[in-house]
């Protein structure tokens, strides 16, 4: 496995070691000595996954308490994955980043405590695993307006069409009036 810092150094962008033959591959997704050597968390407590169909976006979600670090991979088709921090004392408030993840190249994104998440489904169809570090409290999940113009995501909108979202996330509060961590 190897370990990259994204442009917010927080967010780690993992590879792992693919191991390929005649009858197909293997490679190893998580390792709790690898991730803790890293100064990465292996203390998930929740396993999710979720499936969409192309074209739509899913967030930027987080929570106000309970807060969580997401391990997320695509295990079908592929999806460009946003993280946005939120945390108001941070260097790099306000900032995002954006990677491509896919079936073909099974990079992994780190996202600590703290950030906002989406993503936008660009293949025919793609499911997401993520690993949490907190359990899901609804209570207390807020929603960033996806295309807030003070975060500026440029998002790859397939055919510059609106993406398909749920009422939610088409509800989302713009970054200066959401609740935010200090």
């Amino acid at each position: 496995m190897k370990f990259y810092s994204a442009s917010i150094s927080d967010i780690v962008l993992i590879e792992p070691t693919e191991y390929r033959d005649h009858r197909g591959f293997f490679i190893e997704t998580f390792q709790a000595e690898k991730f803790a050597d890293q100064g990465l968390p292996s203390n998930f407590i929740q396993d999710n996954y979720t499936g969409s169909k192309k074209g739509t976006l899913r967030g930027l979600h987080y929570q106000i308490r309970q807060p969580q670090g997401k391990l997320i991979r695509v295990v079908v088709g592929e999806v460009y994955d946003v993280a946005v921090d939120i945390r108001r004392k941070s260097p790099t408030f306000g900032q995002w980043v954006g990677i491509h993840l896919s079936t073909e190249d099974k990079k992994q994104i780190w996202i600590p405590p703290g950030f906002a998440h989406g993503f936008y489904v660009l293949s025919e169809w793609a499911e997401v695993s993520y690993k949490v570090t907190d359990f899901y409290a609804p209570e207390w999940e807020r929603t960033i307006l996806w295309n807030d113009p003070e975060i500026g995501i440029q998002w790859p909108l397939l055919d510059h069409q609106e993406p398909i979202m749920s009422d939610k996330d088409l509800n989302g509060k713009l970054l200066q009036d959401a609740q935010l961590f200090d």
